[in-house]
């Protein structure tokens, strides 16, 4: 069989990544029979005609879905219409490739996947949870902000691109073409307006709309060179800042500098949901007089978390690698005087740390807790194996891949480190295939 060719698939499995699971029928004349063919837009227990498009692999091939045979119940019309079934492949914007299954089944099937990593990669016998973003409370309980019903509007970052004949949108799903869209249904509705008025020259656009409400635009261009048929915009729209200008971002009654460019959550509830759900693993295990770090900690929301839970004299050390980040970081953790922020790659601080600290302050960080919250790709090895030899009293891990942490924790297994209880997943990113997850470990010699 070659890419092009169009065949009918019976959908089995979810598999990590957004894509689903079929197989080529089996038969003498069938080339390729058997073979696992990973399709997008569909969900499993469907028949679907599909196209293959890459079947250079000798372990999988891979099909773009165009139309459904046999529908799931789990299938609803896509939250964006523009990247529905009925839209030619090419034609679908990315970044909700779960957006046409009903959300309780998402977050089923994104269970499905965490737990499958968590077993057959991270060698891990413990149960994973699955809840939504959780509802901001304020001191009397009272729910001042929670999760729209569909799971809308909830990006308060986007990024959108220019081509070179001057189109603005999003990608294509897997590729880098711009799809010009006319509505996006995840982003909040200010950003949305404010994206329908942009213009601007080849490269990036992002969006940002920070706790006071008011959407920034950040012009990234490629070049100098003008877009192809068009002048260069002589003026930068009203609302465009630099993106070094310094914002606002809130966690319950606390305040967080942030570049506007620089990382914050995504989801307008990611900040206090993260927050919240560390808090909830370290509880009971802050030693006030204990040191403690957090990695890859950018401006310092999760250390601030273990300042509140050590009490106003808690030593808490934030390490990230962007300096404009630590610069913050050191500004919005001025309420601990035993806080710091430092400007390193975590691996190189680590090995620093096991170097060069004193007896006193290697028995503080073993009486310590470390958080860590690292990119997509997880922490690695290294990472991993100097933060077992520093024998904190507990580790909280914050995964945004199923994957790297199933990886990851495996790695700690090795070195002693047990998984504490269920890992408790949460659906930041509904209507796509991604997912946060925080798992807290103990030393396996403390284990209950």
């Amino acid at each position: 069989m070659d890419s092009g060719d169009v065949l009918d698939l019976d959908i089995t499995d979810v598999a990590h990544g957004g894509v689903f699971i079929a197989r080529l029928p089996v038969g003498d004349a069938d080339q390729g029979r058997g073979r696992v063919v990973f399709v997008p837009d569909a969900i499993p227990g469907e028949r679907i005609r599909a196209r293959l498009t890459d079947v250079g692999k000798a372990s999988f091939w891979r099909a773009e879905a165009l139309e459904v045979l046999d529908a799931s119940p789990h299938r609803r019309a896509h939250v964006w219409r523009q990247a529905d079934i009925g839209v030619p492949p090419e034609d679908r914007p990315g970044g909700a490739d779960f957006g046409h299954i009903a959300l309780d089944h998402q977050r089923t099937l994104k269970l499905e996947v965490l737990q499958d990593a968590l077993t057959r990669i991270g060698r891990v016998d413990v149960p994973a949870t699955m809840e939504g973003a959780l509802p901001v409370v304020d001191a009397e309980g009272a729910v001042v902000a929670q999760e729209s019903p569909d799971a809308t509007r909830w990006r308060t970052r986007v990024s959108l691109h220019v081509d070179a004949d001057g189109r603005i949108g999003p990608y294509a799903a897997r590729s880098h073409r711009v799809v010009p869209v006319e509505d996006q249904p995840l982003a909040t509705a200010a950003i949305e307006e404010a994206a329908r008025h942009i213009s601007g020259t080849r490269g990036r656009i992002d969006f940002v709309q920070p706790a006071d409400g008011r959407v920034r635009t950040v012009a990234r261009p490629d070049s100098d060179r003008p877009v192809r048929g068009r002048r260069r915009p002589t003026a930068r729209p009203a609302d465009e800042r630099s993106a070094r200008e310094v914002v606002i971002e809130r966690v319950g009654d606390r305040e967080f500098r942030v570049d506007a460019a620089g990382f914050w959550q995504v989801h307008r509830l990611s900040a206090s949901s993260l927050t919240r759900a560390v808090t909830d693993a370290l509880a009971g295990t802050v030693d006030g007089d204990a040191a403690h770090l957090d990695l890859y900690g950018g401006v310092g929301m999760l250390a601030a978390a273990i300042g509140d839970a050590g009490g106003p004299g808690t030593r808490v050390t934030s390490v990230e690698s962007d300096a404009r980040a630590t610069e913050h970081a050191g500004e919005n953790l001025a309420d601990w005087v035993g806080a710091r922020a430092e400007t390193a790659r975590v691996d190189r601080y680590l090995q620093r740390l096991l170097a060069d600290a004193s007896a006193a302050e290697r028995s503080r960080l073993t009486r310590g807790v470390v958080v860590l919250d690292p990119p997509r790709a997880g922490a690695g090895a290294d990472v991993v194996e100097a933060i077992a030899e520093l024998d904190p009293a507990r580790i909280v891990y914050v995964a945004c891949d199923p994957v790297a942490l199933a990886r990851d924790l495996a790695t700690f297994a090795d070195r002693g480190y047990v998984v504490d209880g269920a890992v408790r997943a949460i659906d930041l990113f509904p209507h796509s295939h991604h997912v946060e997850a925080v798992a807290a470990l103990t030393p396996s010699r403390l284990a209950r």
